[in-house]
């Protein structure tokens, strides 16, 4: 998203990004970004929580007006859940379901094969 945001401002289409991968989107020089402190996938908040999410998009359409300069980045005022801890168990897998999850990755992966191969005949 961050190099299309790129493409459209230099054809004149003002862009913001909100996102939650700050050195990433920083890194690619989008000209307005709101950060999001939260795991990638919910940029805009909490699920269930339209007010966060109505208050995220506000600031995200506020940046497009008053931004002072390209590469701005300003950070939404939510923390994920009141909970400090969640970066260190994001995407841990407890070992004890290390097995589990692996044979329903291969069932997932086999389900998949047979349908590609149903399409493609």
């Amino acid at each position: 998203m961050s190099l299309v945001a790129r493409h459209l401002e230099a054809n004149g289409l003002p862009t913001v990004i909100i996102g939650s991968a700050l050195d990433v989107v920083e890194h690619c020089g989008v000209p307005r970004f709101v950060f999001t402190d939260f795991p990638l996938g919910n940029p805009a908040g909490h699920p269930w929580r339209p007010d966060m999410q109505r208050a995220i998009v506000a600031q995200a359409v506020g940046l497009l007006a008053s931004a002072e300069g390209p590469r701005t980045t300003v950070r939404a005022p939510f923390a994920w859940r009141d909970d400090p801890g969640w970066r260190q168990r994001y995407g841990r897998v407890d070992p004890a379901e290390r097995e589990r999850l692996l044979a329903l990755g291969k069932e997932r992966r086999a389900r998949q094969a047979e349908t590609d191969r149903v399409k493609s005949s």
